[in-house]
C-alpha cells in the first residue's frame, strides 16, 4: 500500500501545472513533499516557463530613507525603534538618474526605487514621476515602493510609465498583526488592487524568519497566488535582524525551510519572477544554488539593499560562474 507522501508525489508529478492550486490544504501537501520531490516539481515548472540559467538583475535605491511612521517590527527605517538610522529627505531626481545609469552599466535591467513613507504626499509626486520617466528613458524597467497608494496616485504613476509597484504583504493574515499594527493586512491588499486597476504590474512577496510558522508562509503564498492576477514578481526575503528593531533577536529560518518556500512560490505562481531579496549575505552559496534550482530567477545586485548589506557584484559574478548562470537581458516591445 503506497504511503501518503508517495501518493501525494504521484499526484504532483502527474499534473502539468499548479497555477490552479487555491487552497491552504493543497499548498501544504506540496510544501511537505519529500525535499527532492518538491525541488523536482518546482524545477520542472520553472524550466517550462523560463530559461533556467538566466537570472534577472535588479538594483534597489533608497530615494528617501528613515523616519517612517509605520511600526513594522523588522524595519530599520521605522521611527518607532532606536535603530540609529538618520532620516533623510527625498533625493534629487538627477542624483537618482545618475545612480540608475551606473546600475545599467553594471548589468541591471530593472531599477527599483524605495521611499520610507506610510504613503507619498501629493507634493512629492512630481519628483517621483520624473524619476520614473527618467529611468524608463534609459531603457530600464522601473519599480517603485512608496507605501500605500490611492487610486489617483496609482493612475499618475501608470501614466508616467511605471512598470512595477512593490508592496509586500509580508506574512500571513493571521500573523500580520504580530509584526505591524499601524496598518492592516486589508490595507496592503487594497493598495495592490489600486495598482493593478491602474494597469501597473504587481511586485509582492514577504519576509521569512520573523517567528511565523510554516503554515503562515504557505498562507502568504496562497494569498498571493489567489489574487485576481498573481504578482508578476514575488520577492522572498530572509529577515535581517536589525539592532534596535522589535525583531532584533528573532531566530533565523532553517535554510531548507527557506528553499521549500521558494519552491512553493514557483509551483503556485509558475510565470512570476521569484526574487531572492534581503538576507542573501547570510545565505551560503549552496543555499542560493538550491533556491535557483527551485525556481528563484531574480536577485538584487549591489552592495546595499535599501539600508542593509547585500553581496557585492564580484561575489555574485563568482557564484554565477560556478553555477553556469547568466544575467537575463531585457527585451522591450517599444
Amino acid at each position: 500500500m503506497p504511503s501518503t507522501s508517495a501518493h501525494s508525489t504521484q499526484e504532483i508529478q502527474g499534473s502539468s501545472a499548479f497555477a490552479g492550486v487555491t487552497t491552504q490544504s493543497e499548498a501544504t501537501i506540496i510544501y511537505n513533499l519529500p525535499f527532492g520531490d518538491l525541488l523536482y516539481r518546482a524545477h520542472g515548472i520553472h524550466r517550462a516557463n523560463f530559461d533556467p540559467n538566466a537570472v534577472q538583475m535588479s538594483r534597489l535605491l533608497s530615494v528617501k530613507t528613515g523616519g517612517c511612521a509605520e511600526d513594522c517590527g523588522y524595519c530599520s527605517q521605522s521611527a518607532h525603534y532606536p535603530t540609529g538610522l538618520k532620516a533623510s529627505k527625498l533625493m534629487e531626481v538627477e542624483r537618482v538618474l545618475a545612480e540608475a545609469r551606473k546600475a545599467k552599466e553594471g548589468g541591471a535591467t530593472r531599477y527599483c526605487m524605495g521611499a520610507a513613507w506610510r504613503s507619498p504626499k501629493d507634493r512629492d509626486m512630481d519628483a517621483i514621476v520624473a524619476m520614473v520617466e527618467g529611468v524608463r528613458a534609459l531603457g530600464m524597467e522601473t519599480c517603485m515602493t512608496l507605501g500605500m497608494l490611492t487610486p489617483q496616485q496609482s493612475a499618475r504613476l501608470a501614466d508616467a510609465g511605471l512598470d512595477y509597484y512593490n508592496h509586500n504583504i509580508d506574512t500571513s493574515e493571521r500573523f500580520y498583526s504580530e509584526i505591524i499594527t499601524t496598518r492592516s493586512f486589508a490595507d496592503r491588499l487594497e493598495t495592490l488592487a489600486n495598482v493593478r486597476e491602474a494597469g501597473i504590474k504587481v511586485c509582492a512577496g514577504g519576509i521569512l524568519g520573523m517567528g511565523e510558522t510554516a503554515e503562515d508562509r504557505i498562507s502568504m503564498l496562497v494569498t498571493l497566488a489567489n489574487l485576481p492576477t498573481p504578482p508578476e514578481s514575488v520577492p522572498i526575503n530572509m529577515l535581517i535582524p536589525i539592532p534596535g528593531s522589535r525583531l532584533a533577536n528573532a531566530q533565523p529560518i532553517d535554510p531548507i525551510d527557506f528553499v521549500r518556500t521558494v519552491a512553493l512560490a514557483r509551483v503556485l505562481m509558475p510565470t512570476s519572477y521569484v526574487r531572492l531579496s534581503a538576507g542573501r549575505t547570510d545565505m551560503s552559496d549552496e543555499t542560493q544554488a538550491l533556491c535557483f534550482f527551485a525556481g528563484a530567477n531574480s536577485i538584487f545586485v549591489g552592495e546595499t539593499l535599501l539600508t542593509a548589506d547585500n553581496p557585492g557584484e564580484d561575489q555574485d559574478a563568482a557564484l554565477f560562474r560556478r553555477l553556469g548562470l547568466k544575467a537575463e537581458q531585457l527585451e522591450r516591445a517599444e
